[in-house]
């Protein structure tokens, strides 16, 4: 009989059928009182990745949505960079498990007005991570919300080729194929540079053939290090890809592309894909710290008047800090930048990413730092469960023609509603077709008693 870590391990398969069959598994070995979840804890993530873009766990949509239940997150979400290639398993795994769940996609984006100046994207004028959160359907074919999705995922492959071509001329010997190399790591073609390391990494190694004294020799004049600290780190993969990212990819390394307008798509044309979707156009902050995140009110004001209605935070960066200079300068960024998010009645979306080890699987919640915003973090949170849960029960999400009709441009009253029906109402609420119907005729008030007497 399989034990529960072979199963959590087969969750991480390729294979969907295989992640099908084990997440089942499982489920039945909670039926038999064998694994005992935990119940629902105060506590959120919504910025996991999965390995439809990278989890430094290799964890798959459904293996998130397990360890999301069997913690006891409140409400838990995944996003991945371009593309939407975990939502409809995710999704479906959280209803099995009945596990509040959301999920965005994230990206970067040219904003014009800010051409000069760095945001959330270091050392890069002009460019921006984004996301659409609150994604419940894939576009339609031939729209052009899917022309957009194409095109973020055909730009990210040609950025990486780009970045590969240029390492691979610099490092000589050690040379990968994209198609060959790369693409294998990932489930769905969908890969980024912490893919393209490893395949360096593991064809490195091939080069040399076990050599480890050769190996060493080759990194330390590839990255311009001693040997003696290349020994330390080469067996030490986390650490050892983040220093091969920053000296071969990142800004300033040897197959750095500076970026250009034309690398990404505008912030316009984002907003209209997430908008056509009625999905939940949501900005990013990083830490303050740069000029474009230095007046946070002003900031706001212009994504808002692009259509922007959230922002994502990492809080974790933002004051799990050793150092104590930098850790007050950024918590006092971060006050700002919740304080500029409730003014402009923009929910926050927050998490811890997971796509790099040594990061928490949740943020800490019991943190004396925190304390101030964990109701912000818990409205948000409920924010986007409340809207996912209205767009895929009777399609009345937040940027529906229900909610424009009934709301109009009271967004403060629209936000305020989703979060209380976030707050109220339980995934296994999903399959009652009764009250999917009493739902779409419904007012708001009216939608609010149902889903109280629901679970009165």
């Amino acid at each position: 009989m399989a034990t529960v870590s072979d199963l959590e391990n087969k969750l991480n398969s390729f294979d969907r059928s295989v992640r099908e069959q084990a997440l089942s598994w499982l489920i039945d070995k909670v039926d038999r009182k064998e694994i005992v979840l935990s119940p629902p804890k105060n506590e959120v993530n919504l910025h996991i990745h999965t390995f439809f873009s990278f989890n430094a766990h290799g964890w798959s949509p459904s293996r998130v949505a397990w360890e999301a239940r069997k913690y006891g997150l409140a409400v838990a979400g995944i996003v991945d960079f371009d593309v939407l290639d975990g939502m409809e398993e995710f999704l479906t795994a959280c209803d099995t498990l009945e596990q509040r769940g959301v999920v965005s996609l994230e990206t970067r984006v040219h904003v014009r007005e800010y051409h000069d100046k760095v945001m959330s994207s270091p050392n890069e004028p002009g460019i921006a991570y984004f996301m659409v959160a609150g994604c419940f359907a894939l576009p339609e074919e031939h729209t052009e919300a899917a022309s957009t999705l194409q095109l973020m995922r055909t730009m990210a492959r040609q950025r990486n080729i780009r970045v590969m071509e240029r390492v691979n001329n610099y490092l000589g010997v050690v040379q990968i194929d994209y198609d060959r190399d790369v693409l294998p790591l990932t489930p769905s073609g969908n890969a980024t540079e912490r893919h393209m390391l490893a395949a360096y990494d593991a064809k490195a190694w091939e080069v040399f053939k076990g050599n480890q004294a050769a190996l060493v020799s080759f990194w330390a004049n590839a990255l311009q290090m001693p040997v003696t600290e290349i020994e330390t780190i080469v067996s030490d993969t986390p650490r050892f890809h983040e220093i091969m990212r920053s000296k071969l990819m990142k800004y300033g390394g040897v197959g750095y592309v500076l970026p250009t307008p034309e690398s990404f798509p505008s912030l316009e044309t984002v907003v209209d894909m997430a908008m056509e979707m009625e999905a939940l156009p949501t900005a990013t902050w990083l830490d303050g710290t740069n000029p474009g995140e230095a007046d946070m009110p002003a900031f706001l004001d212009l994504m808002a008047s692009k259509g922007v209605v959230a922002m994502n935070i990492i809080p974790d960066r933002n004051w799990n800090i050793k150092d104590p200079e930098e850790k007050k300068i950024k918590l006092e960024n971060l006050d700002k930048a919740v304080k500029a998010a409730r003014e402009a009645g923009m929910p926050l979306c927050i998490g811890t990413e997971l796509n790099r080890l040594g990061q928490p699987f949740v943020d800490d919640f019991t943190a004396p730092e925190l304390q101030p915003y964990i109701q912000d973090f818990l409205d948000g949170a409920y924010f986007f469960w409340g809207h996912t849960f209205l767009a895929r029960t009777a399609g009345i999400g937040f940027c529906s023609e229900w909610a424009k009709s009934h709301f109009g441009n009271e967004q403060l009253k629209k936000k305020k509603f989703y979060t209380t029906v976030g707050r109220i109402v339980r995934p296994n609420q999903l399959e009652k077709e009764q009250l999917r119907r009493n739902i779409i005729e419904a007012s708001p008030r009216e939608v609010i008693e149902m889903l109280s007497a629901e679970v009165g």
